[in-house]
């Protein structure tokens, strides 16, 4: 039987192997390439970029990328990164693009200590960029300032050298239920009194504790202060600007506000966030959210289009509960549907940044996680490899390459012959459309047994011991207890 010539639409530069594992021989009927339109891709579907909106953001140059990795993302439950780790994952941050980047808490804990002389140094000896903004956390007080400088000041850096972030809380639950007998020390108030004062006495009591915090940082050389307020997205705006104000005027430099608890939806993004804003138009806004609602990343850029300039982010969206808002996502939907494109940003390396810290936390991405996940750019369909091998655009709007990925094909029981073709034609193999069929029959056949055979209970099970063993459990703790007292 005659050979049958090349089908137009295949292409030779699209890996046969999942995961992009290396190109394989052009093989029989030489390079092939995608069909050329006629006519541009913008007239034959339309730009998702072309819609209406109010939103007014930043110049590009002016947005800043916070990463709150090392801090907040470690919080996840179980998630413990070793200091050596954390610095390996600043030097891909550095290296990606990131603005700015959390440590944590050097003044209580020795890991947290190490991890920041670790990218002191690095970025000292060049290997971070020069610019890169180093923060720690503290609370609102003295001894959590004292005990930070003292840190740096061993390290034998300048205090101005990191960006103190001095945090307390804004909404009134917090203020007077989470903070309140702090407060009351604070002003040799008896703890009887607790339930009993109003709220008003705690909002300006927490005030007065911050701003106080933020001056006596400046009075022992700090020159870079961010401030705010814990569980903003369920504080009153009013005091969230009251905190934003005074802070500022107390010495602090950049207002922050969180959405601690992740309940902000984008309508309230969209409502408070300009208010909050309007409180200190002269200073960067930064925003924090969480991700319980699967909004996060929307939340973001909402934020984003509605006065803020910088935004914190993890890399895979890690952190306590569901997480923090995904770097990947809002990168993705900044520059995909508003065409914010973040100047020296390298958007090529979010997958392998993406891997990296998936050795590093052990929690594996979904393989469908937008941008990053192993199947984003992956395909079986037949009716979706056929209209990919006529051209990428008919069923991916994100070119792989950009996010240094390519398409690639799994093959079972929804593959079609022309994608059978093209594996065949890859391997040098003359695709008689006979052979094709009798491949494509028996393709379907053995992915058929294979899930017939399929018992995932295992893995599953190990799969969740794996995230169940990250941590101690309660049972561990007790054993601890009963052996140090034993002694």
């Amino acid at each position: 039987m005659a050979s049958e010539p090349p089908h137009p639409a295949l292409r030779t530069d699209l890996p046969g192997k999942r995961g992009g594992e290396g190109d394989l021989p052009t093989g029989w009927g030489g390079e092939i390439t995608p069909v050329e339109l006629q006519e541009p891709l913008a007239e034959l579907a339309r730009d998702p970029k072309r819609f209406s909106h109010d939103l007014r953001f930043p110049p590009a140059e002016k947005i800043r990328i916070y990463d709150d990795t090392l801090r907040d993302g470690e919080q996840m439950p179980g998630v413990a990164i070793t200091p050596r780790d954390k610095y390996e994952l600043a030097r891909m941050l550095s290296d990606i693009g990131v603005h700015i980047m959390d440590v944590g808490f050097p003044s209580v804990s020795e890991g947290e200590r190490e991890t920041l002389r670790l990218v002191l140094e690095g970025r000292k000896r060049g290997e971070l960029r020069a610019d890169l903004e180093v923060v720690c956390m503290m609370r609102s007080t003295k001894g959590d300032i004292d005990a930070t400088m003292r840190v740096i000041d061993k390290l034998g850096h300048k205090r101005e050298d990191v960006t103190y972030f001095i945090f307390t809380s804004a909404s009134d639950l917090h203020v007077k239920y989470k903070l309140g007998k702090t407060l009351l020390h604070r002003d040799g108030i008896p703890e009887s009194e607790w339930l009993e004062l109003p709220v008003s006495y705690y909002r300006e009591a927490n005030l007065r504790m911050m701003c106080e915090a933020i001056s006596y940082a400046r009075e022992q050389g700090a020159t870079s202060i961010e401030f705010g307020g814990e569980d903003g997205s369920r504080a009153d705006v009013d005091y969230i600007a009251e905190i934003h104000r005074e802070g500022l005027k107390a010495g602090g430099t950049r207002p922050s506000t969180p959405d601690t608890v992740g309940c902000y939806s984008p309508f309230a993004v969209r409502e408070y966030i300009p208010a909050i804003k309007a409180a200190a138009p002269d200073a960067p806004l930064v925003v924090h959210f969480h991700n319980d609602l699967g909004l996060g990343a929307w939340n973001t850029v909402m934020a984003l289009g509605s006065g803020a300039e910088v935004f914190t982010t993890s890399v895979n969206g890690i952190g306590e509960r569901t997480g923090n808002a995904p770097m990947h996502q809002v990168l993705l939907q900044l520059r995909y549907l508003f065409g914010i494109d973040l100047p020296g940003f390298k958007y090529d390396k979010l997958r392998t940044l993406a891997r990296s810290l998936e050795r590093m936390s052990g929690i594996p991405v979904q393989p469908t996680e937008p941008g990053i996940g192993l199947d984003v750019f992956s395909h079986e369909s037949g009716i979706h490899t056929a209209g990919l091998l006529i051209h990428p655009a008919i069923y991916q709007f994100i070119p792989p390459s950009d996010l240094g990925a390519e398409i690639t094909y799994v093959y079972g029981k929804h593959s079609g012959a022309l994608v059978i073709e093209h594996a065949l034609r890859r391997a040098g193999i003359a695709p008689e459309p006979e052979l094709v069929a009798k491949v494509l029959a028996e393709v379907k056949r053995i992915r058929e047994e294979r899930a017939e055979r399929s018992d995932f209970s295992d893995f599953h099970r190990r799969y969740y011991d794996h995230l169940n063993r990250m941590g101690l459990t309660a049972e561990e703790v007790v054993d601890i207890a009963r052996a140090l007292t034993a002694n």
